[in-house]
Parts: C-alpha cells; sequence; structure tokens
C-alpha cells in the first residue's frame, strides 16, 4: 500500500515508518520537524516527506494514499497543560479536519493514535474499550474529543480507526526522557537513584514503541469489517504495573541504583488497568512481544553505550516540554507553535516567487 505517516519524524513515528517499509510499504512521511535538535541516534528512515503544520495541510497533500497512520500532535500531558487551547487546536481539531480532508481525498482507511490516558481517574478497575472516558488533562480530553469527532466522518468508504496506546517506551531516534520507563532508566543511570515523583501507588500500562508500530501495521493491513469504527487498546494484558512496580523492576537491572521518592511526592490522578483482550482477538496481525524489564535493559544498553550524562538528560533536548519552551523563548516558533522564518529563508523565498 501508498501509506502516509504523520509525525514520521517523532519519537514513535520513526519506529513506525521503519516497520512499514520492511513489511514492503511505500511510505510517505509529513511533520513540520519541530524537534529536528532532538535526534539520540541513527536511523530515521529517509522516505519522501512533506514538511508542513499538520493544521496547514490540505486535500491535494492526501489524495492517492491508501491509507494514514496519524500520530502527529502534542505527545504527552505536560505539553497538553502548556496550552489547553493550543492542544484542543492541534491534537482536536486539526485531526478531525485532517480526516475530513483524508475523507473528500478518496483515503479509506484513517488509523489515529488515541490514548489510554482517555480513561484517565480509572482507579483499581480494568477498563476495556467500552469502559467510560474519565480523562483528566486537556492532553486526555483532546484525544476523546478526536475519536468522537473522526468517528461521526465514517461511512462505506471512510474507516477510523482507533488504537488507544499504553504508556509508551523503548528506544527512538527521537528519544523522550518524558514517559515513566525512560525516566526512570535514566534517572537510575546518571545518578544511582530511581526517582520517583509520585507515591508509586497509581496503575499504569506499558507498551514498547515497536509494539505501537505493529498495531498500526495490522490496523492498516486487516480487512475493514474487522476495524471499521473500531478503537483497539494497545498492550498486553500482563504489562500493567504500579509506577512503583515499574521502579523496582529498573532497580534490578541498573546495577548500584535505589529507589528514592521525590521530598514532594504525592498522588496521581492518572490512574488506570488496561484490558487488551480485543486488540489480541480481532487484530491477529498484532502480537506485543516486549516486555518492561526487556524494556528496561534495552534502555540501560542505549544510555550506557552513548554516555548518557544527568545534563543531557535533565536538559531542553529529549524532554518535549523543555524543547518547546526552548524554540518559544529563542523566537524559533510563534506562539501558536508554528515555525517563524529566518529573515535570510524570507529573503530567498521571495527571490523564488519573483523568479
Amino acid at each position: 500500500m501508498r501509506l502516509l505517516v504523520t509525525g514520521h519524524k517523532g519519537y514513535i513515528g520513526t519506529i513506525l515508518s521503519r516497520t512499514l517499509l520492511d513489511a514492503g510499504h511505500e511510505v510517505w512521511g509529513l511533520d513540520s520537524d519541530l524537534y529536528a535538535a532532538c535526534t539520540f541516534g541513527d536511523g530515521i528512515p529517509e522516505i519522501p516527506e512533506i514538511v508542513k503544520d499538520i493544521r496547514d495541510v490540505t486535500e491535494s497533500d492526501l489524495r492517492g494514499f491508501d491509507g494514514i497512520a496519524h500520530l502527529a500532535g502534542l505527545s504527552n500531558d505536560p505539553l497538553g497543560d502548556l496550552d489547553p487551547h493550543l492542544t484542543d487546536e492541534i491534537n482536536h481539531r486539526a485531526s478531525v479536519r485532517l480526516g475530513r480532508l483524508a475523507k473528500q481525498a478518496g483515503v479509506p482507511r484513517f488509523v489515529f493514535s488515541s490514548s489510554c490516558s482517555n480513561y484517565g481517574a480509572a482507579g483499581d478497575n480494568m477498563v476495556e474499550e467500552t469502559s467510560a472516558f474519565n480523562p483528566v488533562t486537556p492532553y486526555g480530553r483532546s484525544k476523546v474529543d478526536a475519536e468522537r469527532g473522526l468517528a461521526q466522518l465514517a461511512d462505506s468508504a471512510f474507516t477510523p480507526v482507533f488504537l488507544r496506546s499504553a504508556t509508551a517506551y523503548g528506544v527512538s531516534p527521537r528519544l523522550r526522557f518524558d514517559l515513566v520507563l525512560n525516566n526512570l532508566v535514566a534517572w537510575a543511570y546518571t545518578t544511582g537513584l530511581v526517582y520517583l515523583k509520585s507515591d508509586g501507588r497509581p496503575w499504569r500500562p506499558v507498551v514498547h514503541i515497536e509494539d505501537i508500530s505493529r498495531a498500526f501495521k495490522a490496523a492498516l493491513e486487516a480487512p475493514r469489517e474487522s476495524v471499521h469504527l473500531e478503537a483497539f487498546n494497545v498492550g498486553n494484558l500482563g504489562e500493567n504495573y504500579r509506577i512503583s512496580e515499574l521502579a523496582e523492576i529498573v532497580r534490578q537491572t541498573v546495577p548500584g541504583s535505589r529507589v528514592e521518592f521525590a521530598s514532594d511526592a504525592s498522588p496521581d490522578l492518572r490512574c488506570y488497568r488496561v484490558d487488551f483482550t480485543k486488540i489480541t482477538k480481532r487484530l491477529p496481525g498484532f502480537q506485543a512481544a516486549w516486555t518492561a524489564a526487556r524494556g528496561a535493559q534495552e534502555l540501560y544498553d542505549a544510555y550506557r553505550k552513548v554516555g548518557l550524562n544527568l545534563e543531557d538528560f535533565e536538559g531542553e533536548r529529549y524532554k518535549r516540554i523543555a524543547h518547546i519552551k526552548h524554540l518559544l523563548a529563542s523566537g524559533q516558533v510563534d506562539a501558536s507553535l508554528r515555525r517563524v522564518e529566518t529573515s535570510a529563508g524570507a529573503e530567498v523565498a521571495q527571490i523564488l516567487e519573483a523568479a
């Protein structure tokens, strides 16, 4: 198939693009590349790309594709909290607009990167795809609203699919340290402390980004009747952990480390245990291969290979919220998070336009 991955230069997108290429598909990317300075290592696939903000996509950009994997957006709770209105504009409204344009362009399959954050404050009870939404952050609410808006576009020629991924982890060319397992291993490696900023009690399912990518591949390749207007929790039932349990896995992985709670550690409203039975039964092309223990070892080995230090780990390079604040402060993006064209770039554009 000819497939478009939005956010193809992001944390998951770099892995998903490679997964789809390896499966023999023709893969294009669409990304504004806000994180060009955040590359952790080699491995970003070189594919045809459209360099554009997701809010500025046109119908003509989408013609000729057999499916879209829509990842682009503001990627986590801290970033969503920066400007809740902007989070809604990008994650919700721009996603629904993209779906509408895709439908008009004749794209039959639209797989949306949703989140288990939709369930929010679910407590200790196991939740499944039919469970009530209870998002507690602007990021979670934006995903819920996007699902609802995209669902209204479904018809015999347009199939939206919603993949509600557990909390991601794993090594990527566009690595993030603002994810729980990535973060805990980095703390342990650079300081010797498995540092917990919450009380460790909330439940959190986790899933490797390679498993998320396999889920997207399966959803794009599956027969329409298996996925039309369906939501799938993405993960593995055995990979539901309390944060304190993840900390213990990390302690066992990183030699000489110990668990320590921050002095202001407090309860976290985000607490959910997730059932992943449906995706296993309905998407036979998907099977989760990773465990948190194996992922912690992968992360530790990667950090050790590059000699990760605390300055890099805590700096603006690998934390999305810190990097966006840097881009804002340095004038590289405006308040709407669109790139600001330099004077030199503007002069070149004027010359080309005149020619």
